[in-house]
């Protein structure tokens, strides 16, 4: 029998009983069929009323056993065909349902957890009291730790990490030394803030990049090994030759005690001179390699975006206007600041301003967009394109490395300046550039 014809039928039955009371009352049965009525239905209001609640009894438990996420429990089934057992067996399918269901979570949840233990980049995961939640192999190796609880206990290991770990939002990353017994670990850390559950927490990552660094460092240097060498042969090479050939004209002339006439003076000074000359050609590359090594320090402050711009178009006036070139000024929202050294920012946008103006000396179109504004990710974005030749590709991977130049009279030092400038400021700086169409220089601020 099904819940819904028990529950039909009472009430069905009820009703008869509460209709022929009334008809008895109507036609004056006497005393003791009303009376018999009146105890016969109200016995049957009482049965329903103990059925509903029974039944709702039964649900109420159910639903507090999922709620608890009591899934074992078995509701009895008698297989004799009452509601009772339609209800239980309904019950039971439901809870080996969400039992299954269960159990396959917690396979998935336990196989990326052992997954995420294993991983041999260390991981973090930390809620907004602090309290760590899971704490992989790698961390611990990292960390020399057997065990941590709360994300505080970081600042005694290093307070640097935990400085990094605390203040890092979504996509921040940084770039931490820790002691090891290995020896001195660069660790660069990554941080994604997440919300689960209405739960807010920070999934941290360690990654020892100390390996990966010595490369490129020792990739660095032998590239800068050559091009000082290349650059310095060049210069000395002739300075050598040029004084040999001196040299050896006035030990001749010594020899034979020959006077010198006016005309060997005239050669021997356009010698000298020359030397002169490239003696300062070589000076100055090494004073360029000094500035390239030694950028200062930022001296952060805030920095209004439309002055600086009016300010670098007021400095640059003069070489747009003997060019023609027509400068756009683009700032969303007006009064967009930055947090920088100022002194230093200019100096990037000088030099990209620089690099544009050059670049549009044969263009046919003039123009040169200076830009600010803020991206998807909060980021603040300063771009200087320009409508020149553009840059080849192979150029384009090179453009950075330090005395790199496409340019006749180039120094090679701007934009390894401005990078390393960039890089001072936790930003990056990045080109973009087609062949005959243009170039964009975009400087990326982390906020």
């Amino acid at each position: 029998m099904d819940y819904k014809v028990g529950l039909l039928g009472r009430i069905a039955l009820l009703t008869v009983t509460l209709f022929l009371l009334s008809y008895a009352l109507l036609d004056s049965w006497g005393v003791f069929p009303i009376s018999l009525f009146l105890i016969l239905a109200g016995i049957q209001l009482l049965f329903l009323i103990k059925y509903a609640e029974s039944s709702f009894k039964k649900v109420r438990l159910f639903l507090d056993n999922i709620k608890q996420d009591k899934y074992s429990q078995l509701y009895p089934v008698k297989f004799d065909g009452t509601e009772t057992d339609d209800l239980h067996i309904e019950f039971n399918a439901i809870l080996a349902k969400l039992k299954e269901d269960q159990a396959e979570k917690e396979a998935n949840y336990q196989y990326f957890r052992s997954v995420f233990k294993h991983l041999s980049i260390g991981l973090i995961t930390f809620g907004e009291n602090g309290a760590i939640q899971i704490l992989n192999v790698a961390a611990k190796r990292m960390l020399q730790v057997a065990e941590l609880k709360q994300i505080q206990e970081v600042e005694q290991i290093n307070k640097e990490l935990h400085q990094a770990i605390k203040q890092l939002r979504t996509g921040g990353s940084e770039l931490i030394k820790i002691a090891h017994p290995d020896g001195i670990m660069q660790l660069s850390v990554y941080v994604i803030e997440l919300l689960m559950r209405g739960e807010r927490f920070k999934l941290v990552s360690l990654q020892n990049i100390q390996s990966e660094l010595e490369e490129k460092e020792m990739e660095a240097w032998q590239n800068l090994v050559n091009i000082l060498t290349h650059e310095i042969m060049n210069s000395i090479a002739p300075i050598s030759s040029l004084a040999g050939t001196l040299k050896g004209e006035l030990e001749q002339k010594l020899e034979q005690k020959e006077a010198l006439q006016p005309i060997d003076m005239e050669d021997f000074l356009m010698g000298v001179q020359t030397i002169e000359k490239r003696s300062e050609g070589l000076v100055s590359f090494v004073s360029d390699f000094r500035s390239l090594a030694h950028v200062p320090a930022p001296k952060f402050g805030s920095i209004g975006l439309e002055s600086l711009f009016d300010q670098l178009e007021l400095l640059l006036q003069h070489q747009l206007e003997q060019q023609d070139i027509r400068l756009v000024k683009k700032l969303e929202p007006k009064e967009l600041i930055l947090f920088g050294d100022q002194t230093q920012i200019e100096q990037v946008l000088i030099n990209l301003m620089h690099n544009a103006i050059q670049a549009l000396e044969d263009a046919p179109q003039k123009e040169i967009l200076l830009k600010g504004y803020i991206d998807e990710a909060g980021k603040i974005i300063l771009e200087v394109s320009d409508s020149g030749k553009g840059i080849e590709e192979e150029a384009l991977e090179k453009i950075f490395i330090p005395f790199f130049t496409t340019k006749p009279k180039g120094s090679g030092i701007g934009l390894s300046l401005s990078k390393q400038i960039m890089r001072r400021h936790k930003g990056n700086i990045q080109v973009r550039s087609k062949l005959e169409e243009g170039t964009t220089v975009k400087l990326i601020f982390n906020g």
